[in-house]
């Protein structure tokens, strides 16, 4: 029998309990991942049937903005889908290699992530409070004693300590199966595995395809190794474009400054956060074997995936040894350790040989550490908890931009990674927005510094690392705010 309605109203009770309900949900007043009052806690406060206020919390899932979870209750949601429009990246002029020239103004925003009195929106870095620090301690207790005992301070390998391997090839299986654990090299972090990869495949002069918008540092590498950036129109949904891309083969492969390399982020991407769909990964890495070009393959955020699995690598695919993996566990385990890895396929011997004219050896103590975490079972738990962590912050920070952010601003939806993309009015400046940011002890990133072609001026990238809280939230609404006057003083 239906609730009924009440005098002087539309819509049933239960109908009308639920919308309000959704405009405290909309407007910050109940959070994501928060509890929604009892049943007989809104029955003392309403004076409506228990039956009525299940069917408005019943009303609430349907529409997506609350889970019921046993014995405990209504939560929010995480809600990042459909927060915003979708920005739309548009048609590029044709695509031609540039000489790079970003590392000045690279190096004066990227100074401050790591300043603590910043509200953190700028470092693409899970928060200290989200690592497993006492599991990680406690690994570093077991392996101490053995490290000074048994020869731990003389060098090791320059290709990295084989129990670590051995882990990291065991957790490949499902996604990436048939990785031997002796064709991996251990490098000091992922960056460092992209370079070796670049170092390895190109000369100075050659030309280096790239996302478009693309990760700042690539752009720094690029230019500090003195190639040609060649950027490709990249979509926020489905990643680089493939018919722009092939046009850019074929025009390019052949010449003398040739395309030697193509550097991508298809998971998880930074800064656009789209995961590329799977057929179109396939055709991507047939594409590039048909023109022989090596694609080094960036998966540092692989593991933050939202849903039930991790998207498959581009490395899956490989039949020829031209895809360069390279992964680390700075992004969900432990930074300042600077473990990452590189499965080099064909270019084994050529990476081998830069990693040790350039290091000698790989430092064995965190490598040990972190071999005994994943020998203990700890990564899939830990892993499951920071995901959710995350991803409850996204959605917090999706809505606080939908709240505080001009009407016409647009947002990405990314279903993993950490960091969102925004689009705001053409008229604002983003580097500007940086500065008066900065001055708030707000930290962002201007798009500007994602492209060496001078576009996305009025993006910013947004990061989610760090637990949401009362001076989050105020950080956003001082932003917003800040990029309400710069559009109504350019308007």
């Amino acid at each position: 029998m239906p609730t009924q309605k009440k005098a002087g109203t539309s819509g049933f009770l239960y109908q009308q309990l639920a919308h309000e309900l959704e405009e405290k949900i909309s407007c910050g007043q109940y959070r994501v991942g928060e509890r929604l009052p009892s049943l007989r806690n809104l029955h003392n406060r309403t004076g409506l049937s228990i039956t009525t206020i299940a069917q408005a919390y019943v009303e609430l899932e349907a529409r997506g903005l609350v889970e019921p979870r046993e014995k405990s209750g209504y939560f929010v949601r995480p809600l990042v889908k459909d927060v915003l429009p979708m920005p739309q990246i548009g048609e590029h002029p044709a695509s031609r290699p540039r000489k790079v020239r970003v590392n000045s103004l690279a190096e004066s925003i990227l100074s401050t992530i790591r300043d603590p009195k910043m509200r953190p929106f700028g470092a693409a870095l899970p928060a200290d409070q989200l690592l497993p620090v006492r599991q990680l301690a406690r690994s570093a207790r077991t392996v101490l004693g053995k490290y000074f005992t048994g020869g731990g301070l003389h060098y090791d390998s320059a290709q990295g300590v084989p129990a670590l391997k051995r882990q990291i090839a065991a957790r490949s299986i499902g996604f990436c199966g048939g990785i031997d654990a002796e064709d991996m090299v251990v490098t000091n972090g992922c960056m460092d595995a992209i370079q070796l990869c670049l170092r390895a495949v190109t000369q100075p002069g050659d030309i280096v395809v790239t996302e478009s918008p693309t990760f700042i540092c690539y752009l720094q590498l690029i230019e500090q190794l003195g190639l040609f950036a060649l950027e490709i129109p990249t979509s926020p949904s489905t990643g680089i474009d493939l018919e722009s891309l092939e046009e850019a083969l074929f025009t390019w492969v052949w010449r003398r400054n040739r395309v030697a390399a193509c550097l991508l982020n298809p998971s998880f991407h930074n800064p656009l956060g789209f995961d590329m769909p799977i057929d179109r990964r396939k055709d991507l890495v047939l594409m590039l074997a048909a023109y022989g070009v090596p694609l080094i393959e960036d998966d540092v955020f692989g593991e933050l995936s939202f849903g039930a699995s991790r998207p498959v690598p581009l490395k899956s695919f490989d039949t020829q040894g031209l895809v360069l993996y390279c992964s680390s566990f700075s992004k969900t385990l432990a930074p300042d350790f600077r473990v990452g890895w590189v499965l080099p396929g064909r270019f084994r011997e050529q990476i081998l040989r830069l990693k040790f004219n350039s290091s000698i050896a790989q430092a064995k103590l965190p490598q040990l550490i972190l071999a005994d975490f994943l020998e203990n079972g700890h990564y899939d738990r830990h892993l499951r908890k920071l995901r959710m962590a995350i991803k409850n912050q996204m959605a917090s920070t999706a809505q606080a931009i939908a709240r505080y952010f001009p009407e016409g601003t647009k947002l990405t939806a990314p279903a993993g990674g950490c960091m969102l993309w925004v689009e705001l009015a053409p008229q604002v400046d983003g580097v500007e927005l940086f500065h008066q940011a900065k001055d708030e002890k707000i930290n962002i990133f201007p798009g500007t510094i994602s492209s060496s072609t001078g576009r996305f001026n009025n993006c910013i990238r947004i990061s989610c690392g760090a637990p949401w809280s009362e001076e989050m939230e105020d950080g956003m609404r001082r932003l917003g705010a800040l990029i309400n006057r710069l559009q109504s003083q350019s308007a």
